[in-house]
């Protein structure tokens, strides 16, 4: 940030996550030298981050302000706003504030990672205000894809910020309350500096439609399917559409059953919390397997095509309890995130392959959006009535749209666009850019967490498109190979091109090393490097890859034999 600490005179927002890429929501407030986290979330990773499945924001700018950090609220229970809070607490150490139903999500992830009984969690509701230094922080119910989602109404002596979270106008949510409008346009009554609002649909026109119109349709699909298996998958979080899918089931007369780990993790939060009381318990998956196939229906994970998730499994077979083929029904209850559209493609193609039905929002009513389209924004717009108007959760597009939209249609004074990192001064004073704070994003590994720089996943990058190499060279005590270059290829060639690429690097590196030698015998690095340097060069060459290269030298003593375990502990 700049030497000036805005947020020391002022009111600032300061996202590390979510402003120009959707998912890994986190947003600052600074004031009085204090700072508020709003969420903490991760997104997942893709094709660019071999053995990475998961990416969370660089917290190295708010860990460095930890000792003025007051506390973590949590807008809801979706992963891309809770789900870093695990693998990143340790760094800021601050109590967290969450509903209910997003407590219940938090600590099975919390047990998992041993923190259960180190972070203070606190359950809170919106009867009254949180108190948190210089924030008061109340909360709103609006309504979303997942139970509880609350927007915060912060307010400083600077003025008050409006947080919408993500949020829609559900007329008939079916789980939970409606939107509270009143509340809205009562925080609009008292004014309100800024909102800083979701952006996900803002190219999307009308309304998001309603959780009702969902279930109405999945019944009637259901029971005008009356023979084969029906698998149905969606969002393990939408809690509404887990019920949506019961009710399905009930109304064809057939038997319910949950698969996948993350479905009832759900499912017994929303249990926990007072939900889902009048459904009849979901049977597993393996105590539905042996039931005739037109009496169950399945709700799985995996909407996405993830690899490990149920879907993907059962598509190509890999599933240990359940099988689809020819007149069954697969049903993709669910959205195609940007990014995912191969992966999904592919399971769909395998599940039509097998005779299997494939149905998705672009042929039935059977999704809808969590968050808000046009006509939903200028509601919110009306009711709120903002100074300035902040868009966030989104990529750059959709910022810039909502920023125009919000002013030109919307009726919005002003609006500014910000990216991660940078700094924005509400108040005192014309909203203006006055610094920035380092981010990023880190990969979740076994090891840990690892920037994207690190040389690990460089190595991972550069393997996953050039293959690895690895030589292994017996020579006597004055550098003369005593046998022929041991060369071992992995994803670099295949058959016989394999084959005769290793004879040409073997040759290149019997050349190599007889030059290096020279008048003098050369040492063990001399060797590895001259070794390295001609397979590089025979590959390059002949496939243009670069494959990653390890040598071993294994030098043999005066009159010493090579023998096999000593060639085994060098490779």
């Amino acid at each position: 940030m700049s030497a000036a600490h805005p947020h020391r005179d002022g009111l600032v927002i300061a996202p590390l996550g979510g402003c120009g890429e959707i998912g890994m929501n986190l947003t600052l407030y600074g004031a009085e030298g204090k700072w508020l986290m709003v969420d903490c979330g991760m997104t997942f990773a893709d094709e660019s981050l071999p053995g990475i499945d998961l990416v969370v924001p660089d917290p190295s700018f708010i860990a460095s302000e930890a000792d003025d950090l007051v506390g973590l609220v949590v807008t809801h229970a979706h992963e891309d706003h809770l789900g870093a809070i695990h693998h990143l607490w340790e760094r800021f150490r601050c109590p967290v504030y969450v509903t209910p139903f997003a407590a219940e999500s938090l600590r099975l992830k919390l047990e998992e990672a041993g923190l259960r009984d180190e972070v203070p969690v606190h359950i809170v509701r919106d009867e009254a205000p949180l108190d948190l230094g210089p924030f008061r922080v109340t909360m709103i119910g609006l309504t979303h894809s997942t139970l509880e989602m609350q927007a915060l109404a912060i307010e400083t002596r600077h003025g008050t910020v409006l947080h919408s979270g993500d949020w829609k106008l559900d007329p008939d949510p079916l789980l939970g309350e409606m939107s509270d409008e009143a509340a809205l346009k009562a925080w609009g009554d008292r004014g309100v500096l800024a909102l800083v609002c979701d952006s996900t649909n803002v190219f999307t026109p009308g309304t998001s439609g309603s959780e009702a119109d969902v279930r109405r349709s999945l019944i009637d699909l259901v029971k005008a399917r009356p023979t084969g298996r029906i698998v149905i998958t969606s969002f393990a979080s939408n809690v509404a559409r887990l019920e949506s899918a019961a009710a399905a089931a009930e109304a064809a007369n057939r038997s319910f059953a949950l698969v996948g780990r993350s479905l009832w993790k759900f499912y017994e939060a929303a249990r926990e919390c007072g939900y889902l009381k009048k459904m009849r318990p979901p049977l597993s998956d393996r105590e539905a397997a042996d039931l005739p196939s037109d009496k169950v229906l399945f709700l799985c994970t995996g909407c996405q095509g993830e690899q490990r998730g149920a879907m993907a499994r059962i598509a190509f077979d890999d599933h240990p309890t359940i099988a689809l083929g020819r007149g069954d029904t697969a049903i993709f209850s669910s959205k195609i995130i940007p990014g995912n559209e191969r992966t999904l493609m592919r399971v769909h193609n395998a599940l039509a392959l097998a005779g299997v039905e494939v149905i998705t929002e672009k042929e039935h009513m059977v999704h809808v959006s969590g968050h808000p389209a046009r006509e939903e924004l200028k509601r919110m717009y009306e009711l709120v009535r903002p100074e300035l108007l902040v868009p966030v959760h989104g990529e750059a597009r959709h910022l810039i749209e909502q920023a125009r939209f919000g002013v030109e249609e919307g009726g919005v004074p002003a609006a500014q666009v910000i990216l991660n990192g940078d700094v924005l001064r509400l108040a005192p004073g014309k909203p203006q850019l006055v610094g920035e704070v380092p981010t990023g994003r880190l990969a979740v590994d076994p090891s840990g967490l690892v920037v994207m720089a690190s040389a690990m996943l460089q190595h991972r990058r550069k393997l996953s498109f050039n293959g690895a190499a690895m030589i292994v060279l017996v020579v006597d005590e004055d550098s003369e190979l005593v046998e022929d270059p041991r060369v071992v290829l992995l994803g670099v060639a295949d058959g016989k091109g394999l084959r005769q690429l290793t004879e040409d690097i073997e040759i290149a590196i019997d050349k190599e090393i007889a030059r290096v030698n020279g008048r003098r015998p050369a040492d063990d690095d001399a060797l590895a490097e001259a070794a390295v340097r001609a397979l590089r060069r025979v590959v390059r060459q002949i496939n243009g890859r670069r494959p990653i290269t390890e040598c071993e030298v294994v030098r043999l003593e005066d009159g010493e034999q090579v023998s096999v375990k000593k060639l085994k502990e060098a490779v």
